[in-house]
């Protein structure tokens, strides 16, 4: 399976050059910070595929292990690239730095035990949908940009749900 994820991971950081190249018309216009960034966000999901492996567990709790490392890979992609509110330069994006620093101290915290990590995923989906509730009432966001964004609560539920089924 190693092979198989650090090559997907290759093939995503290859895809928007492969795009640019042959297709400019699609207004993929990646600078090599771009494509830095992306490959240490790559690198570090590879890393935690690794670190869950060999962890080891059940195959539910490894499965809330890939759910968390996604909605912490979407979150810091989609605040890179547009930002979960405004753009990707509004200040209120750091509130989601919050949700990954809770998720991950929280499983630190738990020593990556299934109870603990469930707790602390339900904590960062808590997190996610307190910060849409502060867009809410600075103001200045659409409604579909705060759904969205609370949308965002929902895989660190499905991990908190998935750590909690693996502790049984």
């Amino acid at each position: 399976m190693r092979p198989l994820v650090w090559g997907g991971a290759a093939c995503l950081l290859f895809l928007p050059a492969l795009v640019m190249r042959l297709y400019p018309q699609a207004g993929v216009d990646w600078t090599a910070l771009d494509f830095a960034v992306m490959g240490v966000l790559l690198a570090a999901v590879c890393g935690l595929y690794e670190f869950a492996a060999w962890l080891g567990g059940s195959l539910v709790y490894r499965a809330g292990f890939g759910v968390a490392v996604l909605a912490g890979f979407l979150t810091i992609w989609v605040n890179l690239a547009v930002g979960m509110l405004g753009s990707e330069g509004n200040v209120a994006n750091l509130m989601f730095v919050g949700v990954l620093g809770i998720a991950g101290l929280g499983s630190l915290l738990a020593r990556f035990r299934a109870a603990g990590m469930a707790n602390a995923m339900f904590a960062a989906a808590l997190a996610q949908l307190a910060a849409v509730g502060i867009a809410m009432a600075v103001g200045g966001f659409g409604e579909r940009e705060l759904a969205l964004t609370a949308g965002f609560a929902l895989p660190w539920l499905l991990a908190g749900a998935l750590f909690r089924y693996a502790a049984r």
